[in-house]
């Protein structure tokens, strides 16, 4: 870990983000934007995590290797993510096959 001391009042403005942006999910799912629901829910989700990283895990003082494992931690989340969008998306596809 760096020796690193950020100031409380960083910390505090990180948390009222992360509290907005609870407050924006919850407001995204009462709000019917059909499909954009679950886009506009991951976007928040995303940087919520993003601001988690950087900030409470002191990635963005630590060193370039910590930035590649953390980056290459979030690329393989996003392929996940991909991969079970992509088999969601396409269930139905063939016909005769389970929906």
């Amino acid at each position: 870990m760096s020796g690193h001391v950020a100031p409380k009042s960083m910390y505090v403005g990180i948390w009222f983000a992360l509290v907005v942006g609870t407050v924006l999910t919850v407001v995204a799912a009462e709000v019917d934007m059909g499909a954009l629901n679950n886009v506009a829910m991951l976007l928040i989700a995303c940087t919520k995590a993003a601001l988690v990283i950087l900030f409470f895990m002191h990635v963005r003082w630590s060193t370039r290797l910590t930035w590649v494992v953390a980056a290459s931690g979030f690329f393989w989340l996003l392929i996940m993510f991909g991969l079970t969008m992509q088999d969601y998306l396409t269930r139905g596809w063939v016909p005769g096959t389970w929906r």
